[in-house]
């Protein structure tokens, strides 16, 4: 947390009109699907220093959200999801994974409190921050399956300077197929080759592309290794970590001690 004393600003209690939970932070949504995270990683929020709330959305995984062509059947179990973390009492919404991004309009509209279903949405963000000389570089699971609606979603100019990597589909990253090629076996991953591999990345796609000026990690499972990948290459690197730590900031505003 960010401060460990008590808010003396805490002092009467109220109910918060269908809300039964209280002292909640972010909700997750995750699919509905078994494999392991490391620390950093959305389905493993232990690396985090405020509250997150996991909620399912079911019957969906990976294969229907990121490779199916007709995404409707994600819609309804995404918005139901979403809505039972209000519910519970979550102050703001995210999700897992950048392609859940293709209804971030879909669940704004469904519910009441801020939501941010992609690391996507930080482009615009990052664009205000670097010289208009400069690309942002996006590094993402499956470049075949970004499409220009997920793009669009996050409000992404299609004309505007941006690069694409896909990580699964561009290069070899042996680590993503152990955690979600279920043919593999059961879902397993090594975290000294998982960085390895990220960082080869990210080194030969800013080597090839000189011109990029920040980086934007598209995967929950790539934000674990952010600060190896920023450490390779000297950017700026956006992450699903730099949006968590933003979510909170803004429905859960800490307060300032120091001295004068």
């Amino acid at each position: 947390m960010y401060n460990f004393s008590r808010d003396p600003g805490v002092n009467h209690i109220k109910a918060r009109k269908g809300k039964l939970g209280y002292g909640m932070g972010l909700g997750t949504l995750i699919l509905d699907e078994v494999y392991p995270a490391f620390p950093g990683d959305l389905r493993n929020p232990s690396a985090y220093p405020y509250p997150m709330q996991l909620g399912v959305v079911k019957g969906i995984d990976c294969d229907m959200l990121i490779r199916g062509k007709d995404k409707t059947p994600c819609r309804q179990p995404i918005l139901d999801a979403a809505a039972e973390l209000e519910r519970f009492g979550c102050r703001a919404l995210v999700a897992e994974c950048g392609y859940f991004g293709y209804f971030q309009k879909d669940v704004r509209n469904h519910v009441d409190i801020p939501v941010f279903m992609s690391s996507l949405i930080q482009f615009n963000w990052i664009q205000q921050t670097i010289s208009d000389s400069k690309s942002i570089g996006i590094i993402c699971a499956e470049k075949n399956h970004l499409s220009d609606a997920h793009l669009a979603a996050a409000d992404i100019d299609l004309n505007s300077n941006f690069i694409v990597a896909g990580a699964r589909d561009e290069y070899s990253c042996p680590q993503f197929e152990s955690l979600w090629n279920h043919n593999l076996g059961p879902a397993e991953g090594l975290y000294n080759e998982n960085e390895k591999e990220l960082v080869e990345i990210a080194t030969h796609f800013v080597g090839k592309n000189p011109g990029i000026g920040a980086l934007l990690l598209e995967c929950t499972s790539m934000t674990p290794f952010a600060r190896a990948i920023q450490r390779a290459v000297d950017l700026p690197v956006f992450s699903w970590g730099t949006l968590l730590d933003y979510a909170y900031s803004v429905v859960v505003h800490r307060d300032y001690y120091g001295h004068v």
